[in-house]
């Protein structure tokens, strides 16, 4: 049997697991860094993802606790566009990936982590980034941890 160290894991099995909206809960405490907010609007921040499919895998979060497409605004809508080309200029210039998978997960069959607060995923793809290790040993492999990540977004987005 093969092994694959992950200690930085340990963090998230050991601590208290928070009841209500974690994407609520990072925007009103203000703690930027710490929660990996990226970009905060009028209308709608980004996070990044804490668990992602890819580096720069980044969550667009309307900053009101709404479940449904038909709930946003015109005004989220609108911001929700803008940030999404604004956040996908920021990724080509500091990740420069090859494409992207941008979408909304509705509804727990949908693949929806969180059912209640609607968010936009945009993960950057590269060529080959879907290599053996899902596939065979249910493993994904992060080349760089989500802080040095964030440090590398954050200095471009202006």
């Amino acid at each position: 049997m093969k092994e694959l160290w992950a200690p930085w894991r340990m963090q998230y099995i050991l601590e208290e697991k928070n009841t209500g909206c974690f994407l609520c809960k990072a925007l009103e405490e203000n703690e930027d860094k710490k929660n990996l907010i990226l970009y905060r609007g009028d209308n709608v921040f980004v996070i990044m993802n804490r668990y992602p499919y890819n580096n720069g895998h980044l969550m667009l979060v309307p900053n009101r606790h709404i479940g449904e497409l038909d709930e946003l605004n015109s005004e989220e809508m609108l911001e929700l566009m803008n940030v999404l080309t604004k956040m996908k200029k920021v990724l080509d210039k500091t990740l420069k990936p090859e494409g992207y998978n941008i979408g909304i997960n509705l509804g727990k069959v949908a693949g929806a982590g969180v059912e209640d607060h609607l968010h936009i995923h945009i993960v950057p793809r590269w060529n080959g980034d879907t290599n053996f290790m899902p596939v065979i040993a249910d493993t994904k492999v992060m080349p760089e941890y989500l802080e040095k990540t964030y440090e590398k977004i954050i200095a471009n987005i202006g």
